[in-house]
């Protein structure tokens, strides 16, 4: 390996520039934002994601193996399927949303962070936190659809019983 690339590695792993290392095994982070605080993070196409682990390309392993499911000779042909296995924790992904490998590869990056955060983090992950915040707010609007199709059924009720009170005949 050539000095530059010896010298390029240890920038991107964060060794030269002594970027402080996460308390979590096997993941470190590029800046660790003082205590209270969250940092955010820009994905594209998605909304702004708090604090997900930084991966290192060291402690993956990665292979191109052919997908499954409905494509015939676009699928059974190509190894464009990624798996990606965090070696630390022992995560498996395995990402084959696309026919791009370029793509497929970002995006199994991405679900590992995520993975990596429910790992590490537990309950107090920021994606479990957002999924339960959407959870509640989904059942808080099933539930006052409910309450408004009640008050329009005992509203319609209502103007049944005025209007038929008996039989008007001419």
């Amino acid at each position: 390996m050539s000095r530059l690339s010896l010298f390029a590695r240890s920038i991107y792993n964060g060794l030269a520039s002594g970027v402080p290392r996460n308390s979590f095994p096997g993941v470190s982070s590029v800046v660790k934002p003082p205590p209270g605080t969250h940092t955010r993070v820009a994905v594209a196409g998605k909304k702004d994601l708090v604090d997900l682990v930084h991966l290192e390309e060291d402690e993956l392993e990665e292979q191109f193996v052919r997908g499954s499911g409905p494509g015939g000779q676009a699928t059974n042909k190509t190894s464009n399927c990624v798996v990606l296995k965090h070696i630390p924790s022992g995560i498996v992904v395995k990402c084959h949303q696309t026919r791009s490998v370029d793509i497929n590869r970002k995006r199994a990056r991405e679900i590992m962070q995520q993975k990596l955060d429910v790992f590490y983090k537990g309950e107090h992950s920021d994606i479990l936190v957002r999924k339960k915040e959407a959870e509640v707010k989904k059942q808080d609007k099933r539930r006052r659809v409910k309450e408004n199709l009640e008050r329009k059924r005992l509203f319609k009720e209502g103007l049944q019983a005025q209007t038929t009170p008996g039989k008007d005949t001419v």
